[in-house]
């Protein structure tokens, strides 16, 4: 992801923990090509557990990347509210949300 794209957060970490965001980044790459799942659809994976762990943060990370990778407005939408069975509703709007808040610039 280019610098300028890297939230103010994320930019600080890895500046002051350079090393430390290198593995994080190691890891993230290392189990992307471990199976057969394409880009896009990993990043909707992620997306998913964001919004189940209340994770605002990697919720806006996820929604860019995987539009990025061509996610459409739609299907970012339903990944997030196929979860209303297993997280709750509250958890769900709260996802959709965040989701809108990076949605809305692109």
């Amino acid at each position: 992801m280019p610098k300028e794209k890297l939230p103010k957060n994320y930019s600080h970490l890895k500046e002051k923990h350079h090393s430390f965001i290198e593995a994080v980044e190691a890891l993230g790459k290392a189990v992307k090509c471990e199976g057969p799942i394409d880009e896009k659809t990993a990043h909707l994976i992620q997306l998913a557990a964001a919004v189940a762990i209340h994770s605002e943060g990697a919720v806006h990370s996820h929604v860019r990347r995987a539009h990025e990778c061509g996610a459409t407005l739609e299907e970012i939408n339903h990944t997030i509210i196929l979860l209303t069975s297993t997280v709750g509703f509250p958890t769900v709007s709260a996802g959709l949300s965040w989701a809108q808040d990076i949605l809305k610039k692109q």
